[in-house]
């Protein structure tokens, strides 16, 4: 069923000074001498004016919810839906749809149209990527592999568009290739924008995905194998053995604390989409899946992620 969907947006304002001017004394005539001006004694200087009040931070709208705006659970072995709420109903993804941006990539792999060891130039769009990142630089390259890496712990955006770019030659072309895989999985409410999941800009439109969506792209994930090494790992270092390595951390709390039998997969957060995760984790012969869409606060999804996680799990 398609969902109509509805975008916000905000505007701020700013004030102008005013200049004053001393008059010209009359033509012909000196201008008289101005009286030299007595300090009263004791009299304490002047007060500088006050420095104008800073403005108000523009405020960002958001279409979170208390506690989320979907949540389902899912067999990844059968697709059996163990438990839904309001899993049709459209949000933003954020970074959790980096999850397609991996899929994509490990169908190219497994098609042998590229390889991990392929080296992957930055580019300039990629090098002014914001967010999450591992700070790529135009003068670097980096194989597949490596950046498969920072996309899936890090959580780099800066990676996400290198690696649209080198797929698919531009990150248009690539988001093209994340829908058609979208429909072939019967994501039927998602529309992707953008390999990494950020706010959009101007004219461009935001990410759009459900619950239920996510969780098939969840499932689709899990009959790839090989893609566990990038989600299940909470640390690694990029540009190991340089000069300037950097730590790769995981968002993911359940990582974090080293649940036992959790492989991923992923966190998002924007200001507008509010908190989001999608989670993975095997219990006996059980192989679950949680997603849980728009909350308000990072604390209540982990919570509301760990209750589905433990009632199914027994």
């Amino acid at each position: 069923m398609k969902k109509t969907l509805v975008l916000l947006v905000a505007l701020a304002c700013c004030l102008e000074p005013v200049a004053v001017f001393a008059a010209k004394p009359a033509a012909g005539r000196p201008a008289p001498k101005a009286a030299a001006a007595k300090a009263p004694a004791n009299k304490k200087p002047a007060a500088k004016p006050a420095a104008p009040a800073a403005a108000a931070p523009q405020k960002v709208n958001t279409i979170a919810k208390d506690p989320y705006i979907g949540a389902i659970v899912m067999d990844a072995t059968t697709g059996e839906t163990l438990f839904e709420d309001r899993a049709d109903i459209p949000g933003y993804p954020a970074s959790t749809l980096k999850l397609m941006t991996l899929l994509v990539i490990q169908n190219k792999i497994e098609k042998g149209e590229i390889k991990l060891t392929d080296t992957v130039p930055v580019s300039v769009n990629a090098y002014k990527t914001g967010g999450s990142q591992v700070y790529l630089d135009p003068k670097e390259s980096f194989p597949v592999e490596e950046l498969l890496y920072a996309l899936m712990i890090q959580s780099a955006n800066d990676a996400a568009v290198a690696l649209a770019e080198f797929v698919s030659g531009s990150t248009g072309a690539f988001v093209e290739l994340m829908n058609q895989t979208a429909q072939e999985l019967g994501m039927e409410n998602t529309r992707f924008a953008s390999p990494h999941g950020l706010p959009p800009g101007p004219g461009q439109k935001n990410d759009v995905t459900t619950a239920r969506d996510m969780a098939l792209l969840c499932r689709e994930l899990c009959r790839h194998a090989d893609i566990f090494k990038y989600t299940s790992q909470s640390y690694r270092q990029f540009r190991a053995g340089t000069p300037k390595p950097f730590d790769m951390r995981t968002h993911n709390p359940f990582l974090k604390e080293k649940m036992p039998g959790c492989d991923g997969f992923k966190t998002g957060y924007t200001a507008s989409a509010g908190w989001s995760i999608a989670v993975s984790r095997r219990c006996g012969e059980r192989h679950l899946i949680v997603y849980v869409l728009g909350s308000t606060e990072r604390k209540l999804r982990d919570e509301k992620a760990r209750e589905l996680l433990m009632k199914y799990s027994k």
